[in-house]
């Protein structure tokens, strides 16, 4: 009897599963396909509250998957009150020349009011994000958009990306449905702005990049989408076949995979800019850096062995956290190798940190941590002095890379991987 009662139960806990899964057959894939990470900008990154108050913001941001239907994520993830958007709208920006002609300019035929929930206006709680409802608006691949949107009250506190090397707009008074923005306050930041999804064909789906301000794309060019992620999705599309994969940047300048620096460490940040991405499917994990050169700049470089070797388990217990969580969510993990950084003014790393970084590197690229590697620092490092930055791939710093090192690094990391 116990056998037939349990038979029973599960025969109606499949069909409730069946229900489920049947629901949603008629929905859209949806795909992200554009996104960045959220933080409390820095004091020298902020906006002053009175520039927030009864003040229309337009901020452009580049795709990387195509789509027919469009919904946008509003972010007030580290807002401390209610934040209202009195307008929320949606166009394709005019093409400039060149990304120094960077330009709050709208094709006004393409402007189209987003709604939440039917309505044209939101209130987005404290710590939390708001999705559009879908929209018609046919995009291109690795095409942009304008988010342009009107706020009455300064948030209580400001929810940004800082690196966002795309120049913003911001006018007083509701100007959301402008065609352009005269006298407009420009800067290089984002402000509550999370992601844009679209719907995709079967089959696609999306990789976030998570890291630091290497995949966030210090020493690219602003306006210029050259970051490796933009190089990747780009590469992506061009294949034969092409791969209907979105790229998300969730790279933050100054990130750290153990404490909190600039923004959030990793992964206190890893729900909301990996799991929740719409259709994500992939992960590439590139951070650590700022973690062996904090180190040093703390003193690390006098430190005894032991030191050392704490804080390199301490970096792979960190990947091994991702690795866990991720694989949870049926997400495949890919590990970046960590790039070169002597002769780096800002951390002077010295033989103790060099040897904490191959340290790391070393169990990136052992088999059966990581679902694949991505050898970054191989792409990178100068064939004489390995410790370092090729000349040609080196932005100045000797830490960052130049556009032509991001190309270098999206070049490195094998398609074959990314199947159709």
């Amino acid at each position: 009897m116990r056998w037939r009662i349990t038979f029973g139960i599960c025969l109606a806990l499949a069909f409730c599963a069946q229900a489920t899964v049947a629901g949603p057959q008629n929905q859209p894939n949806w795909v992200g396909s554009w996104s960045t990470s959220q933080q409390i900008p820095e004091p020298n990154n902020a906006l002053a509250s009175s520039d927030l108050r009864d003040a229309t913001l337009r901020q452009i941001v580049h795709l990387s998957l195509g789509g027919r239907l469009m919904r946008v994520h509003m972010s007030n993830a580290f807002g401390t009150a209610p934040l209202h958007l009195t307008s929320v709208h949606i166009a394709r920006p005019v093409a400039t020349t060149s990304p120094e002609a960077a330009s709050p300019r709208l094709d006004p035929s393409t402007d189209l009011a987003l709604t939440f929930s039917g309505r044209p206006d939101v209130t987005i709680p404290a710590g939390a994000e708001f999705i559009s409802d879908a929209v018609s608006f046919p995009a291109a691949p690795l095409s942009s958009v304008a988010i342009t949107f009107h706020i009455d009250e300064a948030p209580s506190q400001e929810t940004s990306h800082p690196g966002a090397r795309a120049t913003s707009y911001l006018v007083h008074g509701d100007h959301v449905g402008d065609a352009d923005l005269r006298d407009a306050l420009r800067f290089d930041h984002w402000f509550n702005i999370g992601s844009v999804d679209v719907s995709a064909p079967a089959g696609a789906a999306a990789i976030v990049a998570l890291g630091d301000s290497i995949t966030d794309g210090h020493g690219s060019t602003t306006n210029g989408n050259d970051r490796w992620p933009d190089d990747l999705a780009q590469r992506l599309l061009s294949a034969k076949p092409a791969r209907p994969l979105g790229v998300l940047n969730e790279g933050i300048g100054g990130n750290r995979l153990l404490l909190d620096g600039l923004g959030p460490n990793a992964l206190a940040r890893f729900d909301r800019d990996v799991l929740a991405q719409a259709g994500v499917r992939d992960l590439i994990v590139m951070e650590g850096i700022n973690d062996i050169g904090t180190f040093a700049l703390q003193g690390g470089q006098n430190q005894p062995q032991s030191a050392h070797g704490a804080l390199v388990d301490r970096i792979v217990g960190a990947y091994e956290q991702m690795i866990l969580r991720a694989h949870a969510h049926g997400i495949r993990v890919f590990g970046g190798t960590l790039t070169p950084f002597v002769g780096s003014a800002y951390y002077k790393p010295g033989a103790p940190s060099e040897a904490d970084r191959q340290a790391v590197n070393r169990w990136i690229r052992a088999p059966g941590h990581f679902d694949a590697v991505i050898d970054f620092d191989k792409a990178l490092r100068d064939p004489q002095r390995p410790e370092q930055l090729l000349p040609a791939y080196d932005s100045g710093d000797h830490l960052h890379p130049s556009p032509a090192g991001y190309r270098a690094m999206a070049a490195a990391i094998p398609l074959a991987d990314f199947a159709p």
